[in-house]
């Protein structure tokens, strides 16, 4: 006595392999683009040489407290106007020097870089029209007077659109 199989909802070798290519084909779907997206996003570049600048870091950052030490201040406005950066000291009012070297670098990648020299203004202000397009900024900025660095500091600055 033979009964009839139900071949309804029987679970076979072709539904295996297309549960394996869809579940496979999402995975590497998603890595690829994440590939792509983080090739094409960021450079990977920190530092040219990280032995180099790992064997830097404790020189620059005394260099950098010594500079915060003087009492010197700068504020620093950077727009679609241009670039505004006035340096005080407390007691003795504006620092004289004859210019102003700001390099502007993005946080992540560095195709928008630029490096700008401001004009003295008088009374400690240094200017350009150099316009700054909108976003995060990492501004090294470098005040030299007669061929010596008076004051040196870095700073992060947002851009806002239409400010």
């Amino acid at each position: 006595m033979a009964s009839a199989t139900d071949k309804t909802g029987t679970f076979t070798g072709w539904h295996f392999l297309a549960i394996m290519i869809a579940f496979f084909g999402t995975v590497i779907a998603v890595n690829f683009t994440m590939a792509w997206y983080a090739t094409h996003s960021w450079s990977g570049l920190v530092a040219e040489n990280t032995f180099v600048a790992s064997q830097e870091f404790n020189a620059k950052a005394e260099h950098m407290r010594e500079m915060a030490a003087t009492g010197i201040r700068g504020e620093l406005t950077a727009n679609h106007q241009g670039i505004r950066y006035v340096l005080t000291h407390p007691q003795r009012g504006p620092v004289p020097a004859d210019e102003v070297v700001a390099s502007f670098h993005r946080p992540v990648g560095t195709k928008q870089d630029f490096t700008v020299t401001l004009k003295h203004e008088g009374d400690g202000v240094f200017t350009t029209d150099h316009v700054v397009p909108v976003g995060e900024w990492i501004v090294d900025l470098k005040t030299n007077d007669n061929g010596e660095v008076v004051y040196h500091e870095a700073i992060r600055v947002h851009v806002f659109p239409g400010q």
